[in-house]
C-alpha cells in the first residue's frame, strides 16, 4: 500500500490543460472505512461531464476494512487518481492533506459516500466564475432506503427537523452562511488557513464562517445537488447529532454573535420539557409541557412524510425526537475542553 501511495501522489502529466472557460480541477475525498462505497464515488467523479482536466486526490485515514486496497486499485487504473496518507484519520487534517496535494486553483470536495450528479463540477465552475464567491455548493438531499432512514430523510428535509438551513430545506440562489461541502477558490482557502483541524465536526461551517468574516461570499445555488444517504439506526442518529450540538458550542464560544433562535431551539427545549416534567411529579398542569411538544412532533412528523408509507410516517416523530433532544443534550453538555 506505502509503494502504490508514494507512486500515485505524484503529479501524472496533465491531459488537456486549462483554459479560461474550463479551469483544472482538483476533488479532494477524505476517506475512512469507506469500502461499501469508494468505488462508486470516484466513480461518479471520474464520469463528469466536464471539458477541463480533472484529478481526484483520496486522503486516506487507517481504515480498518479494505478501504486502502479500493483506493489503491483506482489508482493503478487511471492517473487522474492520487492517494495522500492522513495519519489521524480526522475529517479536517484530511481535507488539509489533500488540498496541500492537488495541483489545481479550483477544488471541490467531494465525501467517499456521496452521491453526485455528472454535471456537478461543470455547475461548481460555472457558478464560481459567474458569482465571483470564494464557496460555493447546493442542497445536501437526503434520501433513505430503509424505513427509518427514510424517517430521518424527511425530518432532515425540514424546518422542524434542521431549522432554515438552506442546504437542507433548499431555496433560491443567493449569498448563505453555509453550504454542504463546497466548491473553492485555492486563494480562498490560503487566505484563512485552511481547514481548524480543530474541529471533529462542523469543519465546514467554521471554515466558511471564516471566510465570510474575511470579505468572502459563500453561495448557494440549487443546481448543485448532492444525495445524502441517512444514519440506519437511532443509536447512530443520536451520536451523530449529539457532537453536532457539541460541535456548534464550541463554535458558539469562539464566536458569541453567530448564535440565533436556531440554534438555541434544541436546548431551551430539552431543558423546559425537563423541568416541566420533572415539576409534574408534583404538579401536574407542568406535565402539559411535554405533552405539547410530543403532539407537535408527531403532527409535524405526520405532515413533513406525506406520501412515505405507513411504517416511515410513524417513524419520522422518532427521528425529529431523536435529533432535537441529541443535539440539544449535546450543545449543554458540550465540555469548554473541546476543541482546544
Amino acid at each position: 500500500m506505502i509503494d502504490a501511495m508514494s507512486e500515485s501522489s505524484q503529479p501524472p502529466p496533465s491531459r488537456h490543460g486549462a483554459s479560461p472557460t474550463h479551469p483544472a480541477v482538483s476533488v479532494v475525498i477524505p476517506v475512512l472505512n469507506e469500502s461499501r462505497h469508494l468505488r462508486d464515488a470516484v466513480g461518479q467523479v471520474l464520469a463528469q461531464s466536464y471539458a477541463g482536466d480533472l484529478e481526484v486526490v483520496l486522503a486516506l485515514g487507517p481504515s480498518t476494512d479494505d478501504t486502502d486496497a479500493v483506493a489503491a486499485d483506482l489508482a493503478r487504473g487511471d492517473e487522474r487518481v492520487r492517494l495522500v496518507p492522513n495519519p489521524s484519520g480526522r475529517t479536517p487534517a484530511a481535507l488539509n492533506a489533500g488540498i496541500a496535494a492537488a495541483r489545481h486553483d479550483i477544488i471541490v470536495r467531494v465525501d467517499g459516500h456521496a452521491e453526485i450528479p455528472e454535471d456537478y463540477v461543470a455547475t461548481a465552475v460555472r457558478t464560481l466564475d459567474e458569482t465571483g464567491a470564494d464557496n460555493v455548493g447546493g442542497l445536501m438531499k437526503a434520501v433513505g432506503r430503509t424505513a427509518f432512514e427514510r424517517a430521518v430523510a424527511c425530518a432532515m428535509r425540514s424546518r422542524i427537523g434542521v431549522g432554515g438551513g438552506t442546504f437542507h430545506v433548499g431555496g433560491g440562489a443567493g449569498p448563505v452562511d453555509t453550504v454542504y461541502l463546497g466548491a473553492f477558490r485555492r486563494s480562498a482557502l490560503d487566505r484563512v488557513g485552511g481547514y481548524d483541524e480543530r474541529y471533529t465536526r462542523t469543519q465546514d461551517w467554521h471554515l466558511n464562517l471564516k471566510l465570510r468574516q474575511t470579505g468572502g461570499t459563500i453561495w448557494f445555488t440549487p443546481d448543485m445537488e448532492v444525495t445524502y444517504r441517512p444514519r440506519s439506526s437511532v443509536k447512530a442518529l443520536a451520536k451523530q447529532y449529539f457532537q453536532y450540538g457539541q460541535w456548534r458550542r464550541v463554535v458558539a464560544r469562539e464566536h458569541p454573535d453567530t448564535l440565533n433562535a436556531r440554534y438555541l431551539a434544541p436546548p431551551a427545549m430539552v431543558v423546559g420539557t425537563t423541568l416541566a416534567t420533572a415539576l409534574g411529579l408534583v404538579w401536574a398542569p407542568a406535565l402539559l409541557v411535554p405533552a405539547a411538544y410530543v403532539a407537535g412532533i408527531t403532527a409535524g412528523g405526520v405532515a413533513i412524510s406525506g406520501g412515505e408509507p405507513a411504517r416511515t410516517r410513524a417513524l419520522t416523530p422518532v427521528a425529529l425526537a431523536v435529533m432535537h433532544w441529541s443535539w440539544g443534550t449535546g450543545f449543554l453538555t458540550s465540555p469548554r475542553s473541546l476543541g482546544r
